[in-house]
C-alpha cells in the first residue's frame, strides 16, 4: 500500500464541507480537521504509487473549496499498531 500525507488549504467557510467530500473519494481513507497551518489533512492510501497522482492532483486538488495542497510521500511506516499485529499470537486481550 502507497501512503501520501496532504495538507490542504480550503475556503475557511467551507472546511466541514471540504473535509466531508474529500473523505468520501476513491483513495483518500482519512481526513482531520487540524489547527495549524492548514486547515485538513488528508491521508491517502493506494495500492500502486501511480494512483496516488490522479487521488491528489486529479480529485483533491479538483475539490470546490480547496485552494492548495502540500503533499509528503511515506516511505515507511512506524506504528505501534504494526508491531502489536506482528507479534499477536490470536489470543485476545484478557481484560
Amino acid at each position: 500500500m502507497n501512503t501520501a500525507i496532504v495538507h490542504i488549504d480550503c475556503a475557511t467557510d467551507s472546511i466541514p464541507e471540504v473535509a466531508e467530500a474529500l473523505a468520501a473519494l476513491p483513495g483518500v481513507s482519512e481526513v482531520y480537521s487540524v489547527a495549524g497551518n492548514v486547515d485538513l489533512i488528508a491521508v491517502v492510501r493506494v495500492p500502486h504509487f501511480d494512483d496516488i497522482a490522479e487521488v491528489i492532483a486529479g480529485r483533491i486538488s479538483k475539490t470546490p473549496g480547496v485552494l492548495n495542497t502540500e503533499s509528503h510521500i511515506a516511505f515507511r511506516a512506524y506504528s505501534r499498531h504494526d508491531l502489536e499485529d506482528a507479534f499477536a499470537i490470536g489470543l485476545n486481550d484478557a481484560d
